[in-house]
Order: structure tokens, then C-alpha cells, then sequence
């Protein structure tokens, strides 16, 4: 068994695409307008691999997200330089928390969040 993807409804659109698109770069594989939902589906890569439904919906109600609430924890990507996509990001205006150490592995990692505060971690390879 293996992860398909992962849906993320978002609270604006246009926003949310362009920081999935043009700051974490992932590319675009299909974006569709479904007119009877008001609903844009934008199917979204990691090089060829499929991993990412990014929807918007009218109105979707919030959801606490921050790492220690219940539900999703965060959505972590692995990186070869932690370092490195840390000031990528800080550099494209990012806020990103200090680089942590994993105590079990003694990898490096860190976290920022998407434009609805669904954290995101940035763990080293």
C-alpha cells in the first residue's frame, strides 16, 4: 500500500496555487473549474509524482491546524538540504521556525505553514 495523495480544501484559491506553484514548486499536472460544485480541483506533482488535490469550495468552514491540535498534524516533504529550502523560503517572504533535530534520527527539520495555516515540515533526507 502507498499514499495516492492528499486533498487540501483552501480558503483562497488563487493564493493558495500560487504558493503551491511558484513557492514550493510543484507542478501542475490538471486544474479543472466544476461549475455545478463552484469548485476548482488542481492536481498537483513533486517532479512526476502525484501527490496533492488542492480544491477550493465556497465558504469551507475553518478548521484548527496548528501542529498539536487533533486531526491532520502537518503535511511533511523530505528535502536533500534543509538548510537550503529553509532560506529558499525565508527569501520568498516564508515565516519559518528554527531548524530542530530529530532526537531519534539526528535529522534535521523544520516547519512553516500554507497560506491556511496547515503546517508544513521540511525534513532532511
Amino acid at each position: 500500500m502507498q499514499i495516492h495523495h492528499i486533498a487540501i480544501i483552501c480558503s483562497n484559491y488563487a493564493v493558495s496555487k500560487k504558493f503551491y506553484t511558484e513557492v514550493l514548486g510543484l507542478n501542475i499536472i490538471r486544474e479543472v473549474y466544476r461549475e455545478e460544485r463552484q469548485s476548482y480541483k488542481l492536481d498537483l506533482a513533486i517532479g512526476n509524482h502525484y501527490v496533492i488535490e488542492l480544491f477550493s469550495f465556497p465558504d469551507p468552514p475553518k478548521r484548527a491546524s496548528h501542529p498539536e491540535s487533533c486531526g491532520l498534524r502537518h503535511l511533511a516533504f523530505s528535502v536533500e538540504n534543509v538548510d537550503e529550502q529553509r532560506n529558499g523560503l525565508i527569501q520568498k517572504g516564508l515565516n519559518c521556525e528554527e531548524i530542530r533535530i530529530d532526537e531519534f534520527t539526528d535529522k534535521k527539520f523544520f516547519f512553516t505553514s500554507d497560506p491556511d495555516n496547515l503546517p508544513l515540515e521540511f525534513y532532511e533526507m
